[in-house]
Protein backbone atom coordinates (compact mmCIF):
# COMPACT_ATOMS: atom_id res chain seq x y z
CA UNK A 1 0.00 0.00 0.00
CA UNK A 2 1.38 3.39 -1.00
CA UNK A 3 1.33 6.29 1.44
CA UNK A 4 -0.50 9.52 0.62
CA UNK A 5 2.60 11.62 0.04
CA UNK A 6 3.18 14.47 -2.34
CA UNK A 7 4.91 13.46 -5.60
CA UNK A 8 8.61 14.31 -5.65
CA UNK A 9 11.19 15.00 -8.35
CA UNK A 10 12.01 11.31 -8.63
CA UNK A 11 8.37 10.48 -9.35
CA UNK A 12 8.56 12.87 -12.30
CA UNK A 13 11.73 11.20 -13.57
CA UNK A 14 10.18 7.74 -13.23
CA UNK A 15 7.08 8.79 -15.14
CA UNK A 16 9.22 10.24 -17.92
CA UNK A 17 11.19 6.99 -18.23
CA UNK A 18 8.00 4.92 -18.18
CA UNK A 19 6.61 7.05 -20.98
CA UNK A 20 9.80 7.01 -23.05
CA UNK A 21 10.92 3.46 -22.34
CA UNK A 22 7.88 1.36 -21.40
CA UNK A 23 10.00 -1.72 -22.09
CA UNK A 24 12.18 -0.99 -19.03
CA UNK A 25 11.23 -1.78 -15.44
CA UNK A 26 12.55 1.45 -13.92
CA UNK A 27 11.47 0.94 -10.30
CA UNK A 28 15.10 0.55 -9.08
CA UNK A 29 15.62 4.17 -10.07
CA UNK A 30 13.17 5.21 -7.34
CA UNK A 31 15.14 4.36 -4.20
CA UNK A 32 18.53 5.08 -5.81
CA UNK A 33 17.36 8.42 -7.17
CA UNK A 34 15.80 9.38 -3.85
CA UNK A 35 18.97 8.44 -1.96
CA UNK A 36 21.09 10.50 -4.34
CA UNK A 37 18.72 13.48 -4.16
CA UNK A 38 18.51 13.26 -0.36
CA UNK A 39 22.32 13.08 -0.14
CA UNK A 40 22.70 16.20 -2.29
CA UNK A 41 20.05 18.16 -0.37
CA UNK A 42 21.44 17.02 2.99
CA UNK A 43 24.95 18.05 1.98
CA UNK A 44 23.73 21.60 1.34
CA UNK A 45 22.23 21.75 4.85
CA UNK A 46 25.38 20.27 6.42
CA UNK A 47 27.70 22.59 4.49
CA UNK A 48 25.79 25.61 5.81
CA UNK A 49 26.77 24.71 9.38
CA UNK A 50 30.37 23.85 8.45
CA UNK A 51 30.77 27.23 6.79
CA UNK A 52 29.65 28.97 9.99
CA UNK A 53 32.86 27.60 11.51
CA UNK A 54 35.01 28.42 8.49
CA UNK A 55 35.16 24.76 7.50
CA UNK A 56 34.55 22.86 4.31
CA UNK A 57 33.00 19.40 4.29
CA UNK A 58 36.37 17.68 3.96
CA UNK A 59 37.97 19.79 6.71
CA UNK A 60 35.14 18.90 9.07
CA UNK A 61 35.51 15.21 8.17
CA UNK A 62 39.26 15.10 8.85
CA UNK A 63 39.02 17.03 12.13
CA UNK A 64 36.04 14.95 13.27
CA UNK A 65 37.85 11.70 12.43
CA UNK A 66 40.82 12.78 14.55
CA UNK A 67 38.51 13.93 17.38
CA UNK A 68 36.53 10.69 17.53
CA UNK A 69 39.77 8.67 17.58
CA UNK A 70 40.12 9.71 21.24
CA UNK A 71 42.86 11.33 23.25
CA UNK A 72 45.57 12.15 22.09
CA UNK A 73 43.52 12.78 18.90
CA UNK A 74 46.07 11.53 16.42
CA UNK A 75 46.21 8.95 13.66
CA UNK A 76 48.61 7.88 10.97
CA UNK A 77 47.96 9.42 7.57
CA UNK A 78 47.18 5.88 6.34
CA UNK A 79 44.49 5.40 9.00
CA UNK A 80 43.05 8.80 8.12
CA UNK A 81 42.80 8.23 4.38
CA UNK A 82 41.38 4.74 4.94
CA UNK A 83 38.71 6.07 7.30
CA UNK A 84 37.84 8.91 4.91
CA UNK A 85 37.96 6.70 1.78
CA UNK A 86 40.31 9.00 -0.13
CA UNK A 87 43.70 8.51 -1.76
CA UNK A 88 47.01 9.02 0.00
CA UNK A 89 47.84 11.94 -2.30
CA UNK A 90 44.58 13.66 -1.45
CA UNK A 91 45.23 13.05 2.25
CA UNK A 92 48.71 14.58 2.01
CA UNK A 93 47.29 17.73 0.42
CA UNK A 94 44.55 17.97 3.05
CA UNK A 95 46.95 17.51 5.94
CA UNK A 96 49.12 20.31 4.54
CA UNK A 97 46.14 22.66 4.33
CA UNK A 98 44.93 21.82 7.84
CA UNK A 99 48.45 22.21 9.19
CA UNK A 100 48.75 25.65 7.54
CA UNK A 101 45.46 26.64 9.21
CA UNK A 102 46.89 25.60 12.58
CA UNK A 103 44.28 22.88 13.21
CA UNK A 104 46.60 19.85 12.99
CA UNK A 105 50.25 19.14 13.46
CA UNK A 106 52.52 16.31 12.43
CA UNK A 107 54.36 14.60 15.25
CA UNK A 108 56.87 11.73 15.24
CA UNK A 109 55.39 8.25 15.56
CA UNK A 110 56.97 6.62 18.64
CA UNK A 111 56.06 3.18 17.29
CA UNK A 112 57.56 3.71 13.82
CA UNK A 113 60.50 6.09 13.39
CA UNK A 114 59.86 6.15 9.62
CA UNK A 115 56.43 7.74 9.92
CA UNK A 116 54.60 10.69 11.38
CA UNK A 117 51.23 11.02 13.09
CA UNK A 118 48.63 13.68 12.43
CA UNK A 119 47.31 15.25 15.64
CA UNK A 120 44.71 17.89 16.42
CA UNK A 121 46.22 21.06 17.82
CA UNK A 122 44.49 22.72 20.79
CA UNK A 123 42.93 25.16 18.30
CA UNK A 124 41.76 22.27 16.10
CA UNK A 125 40.29 20.46 19.10
CA UNK A 126 38.43 23.55 20.26
CA UNK A 127 37.12 24.21 16.74
CA UNK A 128 35.89 20.67 16.08
CA UNK A 129 34.26 20.42 19.50
CA UNK A 130 32.19 23.54 18.74
CA UNK A 131 31.49 22.51 15.15
CA UNK A 132 30.42 18.95 15.95
CA UNK A 133 28.00 20.20 18.60
CA UNK A 134 26.33 22.46 16.03
CA UNK A 135 26.49 19.66 13.44
CA UNK A 136 24.61 17.21 15.67
CA UNK A 137 21.99 19.83 16.47
CA UNK A 138 21.62 20.57 12.76
CA UNK A 139 21.13 16.86 12.01
CA UNK A 140 18.56 16.62 14.80
CA UNK A 141 16.69 19.59 13.33
CA UNK A 142 16.77 18.11 9.82
CA UNK A 143 15.13 14.91 11.09
CA UNK A 144 12.48 16.46 13.36
CA UNK A 145 9.65 16.06 10.85
CA UNK A 146 10.09 12.29 10.73
CA UNK A 147 8.30 10.33 13.46
CA UNK A 148 10.71 8.45 15.79
CA UNK A 149 9.44 4.99 14.79
CA UNK A 150 9.66 5.85 11.08
CA UNK A 151 13.15 7.26 11.62
CA UNK A 152 14.25 4.08 13.40
CA UNK A 153 12.83 1.97 10.55
CA UNK A 154 14.58 4.16 7.97
CA UNK A 155 17.87 3.84 9.82
CA UNK A 156 17.49 0.05 9.93
CA UNK A 157 16.73 -0.17 6.19
CA UNK A 158 19.65 2.09 5.34
CA UNK A 159 21.93 -0.07 7.52
CA UNK A 160 20.77 -3.12 5.55
CA UNK A 161 21.52 -1.39 2.25
CA UNK A 162 24.90 -0.23 3.48
CA UNK A 163 25.84 -3.74 4.60
CA UNK A 164 25.12 -5.04 1.09
CA UNK A 165 27.22 -2.31 -0.51
CA UNK A 166 30.20 -2.21 1.85
CA UNK A 167 32.98 -4.70 1.76
CA UNK A 168 35.12 -5.29 4.86
CA UNK A 169 37.90 -3.13 3.37
CA UNK A 170 35.41 -0.22 3.02
CA UNK A 171 34.59 -0.17 6.74
CA UNK A 172 36.49 2.59 8.59
CA UNK A 173 38.68 1.45 11.44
Amino acid sequence: MRSQRQPDAVDTILEQWRRERPDLEVSPMGPIGRLKRCAALLQLKLDKIYSEFGLSNWEFDVLATLRRSGDPYCLTPTALFAALMITSGTMTHRIQRLEAAGWVQRIPNRNDARSMLVQLTPAGLELIDRAVKAHVENEREILTLIQPDALAALDERLAELLSTLETPKDTPS
